[in-house]
């Protein structure tokens, strides 16, 4: 196991485990605090993503980022990653041995920040980390508990931008998450 997440990126960025390192821009390793209770996964960069280097900077990011607000968590305050470092050709969804691939710095990640809770941000996240038995549609807004990790699952912020209908549910399953985090005295 790497002792820092500094470290780790670094790793990262000389990474060719798989083909997505081949058509990358930047490598999106993820951004917040390195301390969080929180830390949100989703599945993996985008064009924006990629140009910058952070996750959720594109209009899913921004979509999640005025819910953020709405709600009263703060950015900073949380941890941001995905499933995969580099960006699928087309946004595609990142196929098995690519999300493999990147699992074991995404382990390293969450015993780097020990998050009291993980948000699993669309299916690929929860499938990945919570195992393919679990849906998106029947697993979002309940609380799993696993290995002293309470897991949210809920909609990736890109599936809003599809399907305004699941914006409620998404803002229902973030009031859950907050209500949590104050009740437990958690830096949201």
């Amino acid at each position: 196991m790497i002792e820092n997440l500094e470290e780790l990126d670094q790793i990262v960025k000389k990474c060719s485990k798989c083909n997505l390192c081949n058509g990358k821009t930047k490598t999106v390793f993820g951004v917040g605090n390195k301390n969080a209770d929180i830390m949100f996964i989703g599945e993996g960069p985008g064009a924006d993503e990629d140009k910058e280097g952070e996750p959720f900077v594109g209009k899913a990011g921004k979509l999640m980022n005025q819910a953020f607000i709405g709600i009263g968590i703060t950015r900073e305050n949380v941890y941001i990653t995905n499933i995969v470092k580099c960006r699928p050709p087309n946004n595609r969804t990142p196929l098995k041995e690519e999300a493999k691939a990147c699992l074991d710095y995404l382990r390293n990640q969450v015993m780097i920040i020990k998050p009291k809770i993980i948000v699993l941000l669309g299916n690929t996240a929860l499938k990945n980390i919570l195992g393919d038995e679990y849906g998106i549609t029947s697993s979002r807004g309940k609380w799993i508990e696993k290995k002293e990790i309470k897991y949210m699952p809920t909609f990736h912020p890109a599936a809003l931008l599809r399907d305004e209908g699941k914006k409620i549910d998404f803002w229902n399953d973030l009031v859950l998450i907050k209500k949590e985090a104050d009740e437990n005295n958690w830096k949201i």
